[in-house]
């Protein structure tokens, strides 16, 4: 524990997340954000930071534990390369985070739920396959596939988060396309924030009515051909578990793939 201010963001992807750290790092804290590479001046150890986090707090009972030096936390969550992680959705560890950081900061980075929806489709696979074909939590497989279903869940994540927090002065949600925003954000943490923008913004193009439909038939076969694949297993058999590696041993995963989508997220 460290008697210098955290800030976690507890927000989806999508909902303003990379503004919400470029914000922190204009403001001087040392953002880790979705993914602690080797070059940061920061890192003590690396990796996806929601792994991390969960290294951490079940070797420690502090899920920060193995991100001593950073302040601010803006893209928590991950679901690429075998990981499928969602910090924000845990009550278990945020509260582990308040309790072994007291006077720690959370905020709820949003949008207007809807966009946030739609810009998940148009973000590289996202909203295609990952979220369809992946048991997330409030998301369950198959679900995450049409805009509806993730407007649901962005909804009920809100929720989630405002009851967590219901009557605590150590959570803001922050509405990004209010006003006021920056304003606020900074009375909240007690310092001034010098930048306030759109960061990462995605440009893609959302796919027609007509290829939305073919895009979740297909994730709903994926997902069904898995579901069989399963079932068909002998009951008695006995998984296989796989070496770790000597990174994922650390807290860290494997190396991403070489061409990764954009940023990779």
């Amino acid at each position: 524990m460290t008697d210098r201010l955290k800030v976690i963001n507890l927000g989806l992807p999508k909902s303003g997340t990379t503004t919400f750290g470029r914000a922190m790092a204009e403001a001087g804290f040392a953002v880790a954000d979705w993914r602690i590479r080797r070059r940061d001046p920061n890192a003590t150890a690396f990796g996806y930071v929601g792994n991390l986090m969960y290294h951490a707090y079940f070797k420690t009972g502090d899920p920060l534990a193995l991100m001593e030096n950073f302040t601010a936390f803006a893209e928590i969550s991950i679901v690429r390369d075998g990981f499928n992680l969602w910090p924000q959705t845990d009550w278990g560890l945020i509260d582990a985070i308040r309790r072994r950081h007291p006077g720690a900061r959370f905020v709820l980075t949003m949008r207007d739920p809807a966009k946030i929806a739609d810009s998940m489709l148009r973000w590289s696979n996202l909203g295609r396959t990952r979220l369809p074909e992946n048991e997330i939590p409030g998301l369950p497989r198959p679900y995450g596939g049409t805009d509806a279903e993730r407007i649901r869940w962005v909804e009920g994540h809100a929720a989630f988060c405002r009851q967590m927090f219901s009557g605590s002065d150590d959570f803001l949600e922050l509405p990004l396309e209010d006003e006021d925003t920056p304003a606020r954000l900074a009375e909240f943490l007690g310092r001034p924030l010098p930048w306030w923008g759109v960061a990462n913004q995605n440009t893609n193009h959302a796919p027609d009515d007509a290829a939305r439909r073919a895009q979740l038939r297909k994730a709903r076969r994926r997902a069904a051909k898995r579901a069989a694949e399963r079932a068909a297993k002998p009951t008695g058999a006995k998984p296989t578990a796989a070496k770790p590696t000597a990174d994922k041993a650390q807290g860290t995963p494997p190396p991403p793939p070489a061409s990764p989508p954009r940023d990779g997220r």
